[in-house]
């Protein structure tokens, strides 16, 4: 006859079942909810970042902002940007505040959109060319408000005040005919 094992063995083993089916229900759960809590979380991360960017503590804003930049937030790329421009917080390098900038303006963020702008203007990180910067200042201040406009207006129009007419034209049509997600061109 087969020996039947004690009672408490038997109780222990379904509730060893039961703790396990609710962290099981409890994991996937908690799956679920990270895709819910995700995009707030980013919020959050950028929201911190920028703070940090704007109180001028630049290695909390790195820390903040490298992770949603390798993600493509156009925000973040433009504030990162500035600070490789610049060598806040980071170590300056033009090249990767203007691929930064780029990526930025590429989705129509204003800020990344003026400094690359900017960055055409000066030749930092690739080479002068008045009639992109004047494009991408012009963007920048069709695409923004108050202040931000009036700067950016501002610095295209003395970029505009290096250029001839023809030039001018030639970068109010590039600016006309630009779409987000368009490539830039070298």
């Amino acid at each position: 006859m087969p020996q039947s094992r004690p009672a408490s063995t038997k109780t222990g083993n379904a509730a060893s079942l039961r703790y396990a089916v609710q962290h099981r229900l409890l994991a996937a759960a908690i799956v679920v909810l990270a895709g819910i809590v995700s995009p707030a979380a980013h919020a959050d991360a950028l929201s911190r970042g920028a703070a940090a960017f704007d109180r001028g503590d630049y290695i909390r804003a790195a820390q903040d902002l490298v992770p949603l930049a390798e993600r493509g937030n156009a925000r973040a790329l433009g504030l990162l940007g500035f600070m490789y421009e610049h060598g806040f917080g980071v170590p300056q390098a033009y090249d990767a505040a203007f691929d930064l900038y780029c990526r930025g303006a590429v989705q129509g963020n204003p800020f990344a959109q003026a400094q690359l702008g900017l960055m055409y203007d000066k030749g930092h990180g690739t080479h002068q060319d008045f009639i992109q910067a004047y494009k991408w200042l012009d963007l920048a201040a069709a695409r923004s408000r108050g202040r931000d406009r009036d700067a950016y207006a501002r610095f295209r129009d003395a970029v505009a005040s290096k250029m001839s007419r023809d030039e001018i034209v030639v970068g109010q049509r590039l600016a006309l005919s630009w779409a987000p997600g368009m490539p830039i061109q070298p």
